[in-house]
């Protein structure tokens, strides 16, 4: 599946549903931001039930306000609508790889309820 482009004016709608939403904050002018692309997209072809999305903070900057990035490139997961993981630093494919693994192992029940408390 092709990457998609998120917008202020998209992001609630693509990431509030349910399954699993990627998340790439990225820049055009950050070295490792391009480094980790060719990761992104490698992995966006292999797992077609996962929205791999990219936010180009430089256009996107009340995206990044908004999740308190700091640094780029960063990666955050989104599962049923619930942020499950957030964290910066370009990931060699095997990383990238075991987080997709990780969330789409995630009981969300148990997710839910710790989160109330």
């Amino acid at each position: 599946m092709a990457t998609v482009t998120l917008t202020a004016e998209n992001f609630d709608e693509v990431a509030q549903g349910d399954g699993i939403v990627l998340v790439d904050f990225w820049a055009e002018w950050c070295g490792p931001c391009k480094r980790f692309a060719p990761v992104f997209e490698k992995s966006a072809g292999k797992h077609a039930d996962i929205v791999f999305g990219k936010v180009d903070t430089e256009a996107q900057p009340e995206l990044s306000e908004r999740f308190g990035i700091a640094s780029i490139p960063t990666l955050m997961a989104i599962r049923d609508g619930v942020i499950v993981f957030a964290e910066p630093g370009a990931l060699p494919e095997s990383v990238l790889e075991n987080v997709i693994e990780q969330v789409r192992a995630l009981d969300m029940e148990d997710v839910r309820r710790r989160a109330e408390t």
